[in-house]
């Protein structure tokens, strides 16, 4: 019976790790929530007046044309560098000594069982604990990435969104970003260093034969996992 069950058990584990594989849908380009953000209503073209200045072209003489409006392109400037060390060491040690010599009653020490025995005792007790934990991690991300205007904010905070694919001769490697922006942050060229984004998401990753060749199979990943009780 004891039996049944572990089998069982083992079963529908595997079961549900099988699930959760096939269930595993990798990327793909043209994500609706990465699609580039089209203004609702088109430009309105203004008549032309007859003289050299037209009102319907934006000729700005005093100031840098920036993008602030729904659906204008942003370069983010992919600058992303993380540098993070830890060590612990710990040592400890505890030593105890405990003596209970005979009792002296009178000047005399006492014993039992005509003298053979005694109340004499000693007990020794020693402990000692070491232990020492190293953990160090780098990640740097260089590049760019043109993106676009989703949504302005009633403060005038951007949304911004968007993804580059990258088609390669055993692969796809692609970039998605999204995050929250300040026009102040937007240079006179239309780039923004990706460090001035406000809950910023930022993925580089692939697909293809390299990046599975890259990716533990699901039993490995299953013996790694807090599932394994071992």
């Amino acid at each position: 019976m004891k039996r049944n069950i572990i089998i069982n058990s083992l079963l529908f584990i595997i079961s549900l790790l099988i699930t959760g594989c096939a269930s595993f849908v990798p990327p793909e380009p043209d994500d609706p929530y990465f699609a580039p953000k089209i203004p609702d209503t088109p430009m309105q073209q203004k008549a032309s007046q007859g003289s050299l200045f037209s009102s319907s072209n934006n000729m700005l003489l005093y100031e840098d044309r920036k993008a602030t409006q729904v659906g204008d392109i942003i370069t983010i400037i992919l600058t992303e560098t993380t540098d993070a060390s830890k060590k612990a060491d710990t040592d400890t040690k505890k030593e105890s000594d405990v003596s209970l010599p005979d009792p002296l009653i009178a000047g005399r020490n006492y014993t039992f069982n005509s003298g053979q025995s005694s109340f004499e005792m000693d007990i020794g007790l020693e402990t000692e604990f070491k232990g020492e934990a190293e953990s160090k991690q780098s990640n740097k991300l260089n590049g760019t990435i043109s993106v676009t205007v989703q949504q302005v904010l009633p403060n005038g905070n951007l949304i911004v969104r968007g993804e580059k694919w990258l088609t390669l001769n055993q692969g796809d490697e692609f970039i998605r970003l999204s995050g929250l922006l300040r026009p102040q942050d937007i240079t006179s060229d239309n780039t923004a260093p990706s460090n001035r984004l406000a809950n910023a998401r930022i993925q580089y990753s692939g697909t293809g034969q390299v990046a599975d060749a890259n990716r533990q199979g699901w039993l490995a990943r299953f013996f790694n996992s807090p599932w394994w009780p071992f």
